[in-house]
């Protein structure tokens, strides 16, 4: 089999489609989305079928990697994470537990929540946050100065948010504002 280069996408008999994101001596670094990680895979391994060859030294699709194509990767892997959901787990005490949302005029009925569904929305909106920041850390137009300013709207939300902070099971999933030191 001819060296494949960098880019090359390839299905192994196992593992399923690949793409050869590394080339040594004798085995190839090959990243598979079914395992959602990278495998060395022997150059000589009978079940490796090639499917897009990319020539030693060029990526699959011919041509040299730009920086446009870095940025697009870049915007892509950050879309994909809005849309990923991350497992944050809720505080033990808080399991099963309900919110009571108690009205003062007794007339009206109490609404209630399952602490699950509110803690849910919680980190949905401290997620939505997050990605808001990074979108204007990496924004083009935005001078410093402006992204500064606007990172201070969302400390100070972070930071109204820290009175959530008892429903999480773990601190660095926690919200933290400004703090005074």
């Amino acid at each position: 089999m001819e060296t494949l280069g960098i880019g090359s996408r390839i299905e192994h008999a196992h593992f399923g489609r690949g793409i050869v994101v590394e080339v040594a001596s004798e085995f190839y670094v090959v990243w598979f989305k079914s395992q959602n990680a990278a495998k060395n895979v022997s150059k000589d391994y009978d079940g490796l079928k090639v499917l897009e060859a990319a020539a030693a030294g060029e990526r699959a699709g011919g041509g040299n990697i730009s920086i446009a194509d870095i940025e697009q990767a870049l915007e892509s892997i950050l879309d994909r994470k809005l849309h990923q959901v991350d497992m944050v787990p809720l505080a033990a005490k808080w399991n099963n537990g309900t919110l009571v949302l108690q009205p003062s005029d007794t007339t009206l009925q109490n609404k209630e929540i399952p602490i699950e569904t509110f803690f849910h929305k919680i980190v949905m909106v401290r997620d939505r946050m997050r990605l808001i920041e990074q979108k204007i850390n990496a924004h083009k137009v935005l001078t410093p100065e402006e992204k500064v300013d606007l990172q201070q709207y969302i400390t100070g939300v972070y930071g109204s948010l820290t009175s959530f902070n008892i429903l999480f099971k773990e601190q660095h999933h926690q919200f933290k504002g400004n703090s005074k030191d």
